[in-house]
């Protein structure tokens, strides 16, 4: 079973505004980081996409994950399980429901811990993941944020 440590971090330029994620996931002697741009997002959305997109690149189901994050929004809603509770009233007045769902598909295959760290305070991998983030937002490749720019109305996915 694998032990795999990630770090997450997603700002936004304006908020809502310019955004990105930067992610840093690390194995053994293996590092991978990843990042990626929007043109019109949140910081809260990129903090919780942050997690997702590092979630959704481990191959290998049952993995001991550990993320650190400086998002209180996501660690908080995670660790004290509300995210599980807006899961049973269908994200009703929630924020970010379709990030929430792509979530709950992807958490399950993993053994998850999320811990907090201060942001800004000299974090060698949040420091990075800062600079992805940052950086990514600032990119000349920017995407839409399409869950963001034009929330589907209904069901998000095909059994809800």
């Amino acid at each position: 079973m694998s032990n795999i440590v990630v770090y997450t971090d997603g700002s936004s330029r304006g908020n809502p505004g310019p955004g990105g994620y930067g992610t840093v996931m690390m194995s053994g002697q293996y590092r991978k980081e990843l990042s990626q741009g929007f043109v019109k997002t949140t910081n809260n959305r990129m903090e919780l996409l942050a997690v997702i997109v590092a979630l959704e690149e481990i191959k290998n189901a049952g993995a001991n994950v550990t993320v650190y994050s400086d998002s209180k929004y996501v660690v908080d809603s995670i660790e004290k399980k509300w995210v599980f509770g807006w899961q049973k009233k269908n994200f009703k007045d929630k924020k970010n429901p379709d990030l929430w769902k792509r979530f709950l598909k992807i958490f399950p295959k993993h053994k998850l811990q999320m811990v907090w760290v201060k942001g800004h305070a000299n974090n060698t991998e949040n420091e990075r993941c800062d600079k992805l983030a940052v950086d990514a937002a600032k990119g000349d490749n920017l995407i839409p944020d399409l869950g963001f720019e034009n929330p589907p109305s209904g069901p998000l996915f095909k059994n809800d």
